[in-house]
């Protein structure tokens, strides 16, 4: 694998802010490299919906599901460092894909600064009320009692959920396999409908099925408890103070993208994430932790992820060749 260079590091920290055009002169796009559907994707969209107005053009959202993030990440890679392509997406796409995979066409920590970390999600570990557990303890015991015949979703190498599962496999000597699906939504889908047995996510995309039973959640991946689950026991109390199944959002831009653009973006998003409609209807329900950051105390915050998930991985075992 190539040497990846921090973000501290990057040209984009340094370059002379020149003097820009208008902005934005056209249409802008958001590639989120996830189905519809799912907390970031509605996050998305809300935020879209608001930058249309704030920046009197026309903000879209463009999915582009699949293949690990990996091409909808390179499509904002490859794209002019202009300000109208831009990515919203998770850690896996900055700071596990380059762990996880001996080849990518592109270079996360290089070719894309960040505008702003934006947030962070605390996921639980949920199963189908089909698996005889009630907390991770049972979770163990019953892929122990029946090696093979436990499954669990991911969205793709590298993913949360395959990073938590892969390292609770190597610690507790137990066979549960991944099933990789294009996005967190399906894979929640898929645990619902039993076709695995278990998956990670926040509360935004599986609020409704832990309402109806349809999900059980056996632990969350946060220092204290969900307010929105008190009953919930975080991963520390389950016995794994080292799992930390916490995942991020983040907005970038393509590398050389003028300074002084970066920080508009990041304080016009900072400002949206700020408006009632947004932080009512899409942040405080989901039990997100807000940053807004800017792009400087983003790279610092991405710089030390990247040693985390370079642990991780390593303890999982999960790297694709």
């Amino acid at each position: 694998m190539l040497r990846r260079r921090s973000l501290l590091a990057s040209p984009f920290l340094a370059t002379p802010a020149l003097a820009q055009p208008a902005w934005p002169d056209r249409p802008v796009r958001i590639v989120v490299p996830y189905p519809p559907g799912g907390g970031l994707d509605a996050l998305a969209r809300a935020l879209a919906d608001r930058l249309t107005v704030t920046w009197r053009q026309t903000v879209t959202v463009d999915n582009r599901p699949g293949g690990a993030t990996i091409p909808g990440t390179d499509a904002v890679v490859k794209a002019a460092p202009d300000g109208h392509v831009l990515l919203m997406t998770s850690d896996s796409s900055i700071t596990s894909n380059p762990h996880m995979h001996a080849r990518l066409p592109h270079d996360p920590m290089k070719d894309l600064v960040p505008v702003s970390y934006l947030l962070d999600v605390h996921q639980m570990v949920l199963v189908n009320p089909s698996v005889p557990a009630r907390d991770m303890a049972g979770l163990v015991a019953a892929a122990r009692a029946r090696p093979g015949a436990l499954n669990y979703g991911s969205y793709g190498p590298g993913s949360q959920p395959h990073l938590l599962f892969e390292s609770i496999k190597a610690r507790e000597g137990i066979d549960i396999a991944q099933v990789a699906y294009r996005g967190l939504t399906p894979a929640v889908l898929a645990t619902v409908a039993g076709e695995v047995q278990g998956t990670l996510s926040g509360v935004a995309s599986s609020r409704e099925f832990l309402a109806t039973g349809a999900l059980r959640a056996l632990a969350v991946g946060r220092p204290t408890r969900l307010p929105q689950l008190p009953e919930v026991p975080t991963l520390i109390e389950a016995g794994y103070p080292e799992a930390d199944p916490r995942t991020w959002f983040g907005l970038f831009a393509p590398t050389g993208t003028p300074v002084a653009l970066l920080s508009r973006i990041q304080k016009d998003v900072a400002a949206a994430l700020e408006e009632p409609v947004i932080r009512d209807r899409h942040l405080l329900p989901n039990g997100y932790t807000v940053h807004a950051a800017t792009p400087e105390a983003s790279a610092a915050m991405i710089a030390a992820d990247f040693a985390v998930k370079a642990e991780l991985v390593r303890v999982s075992g999960a790297r694709v060749e």
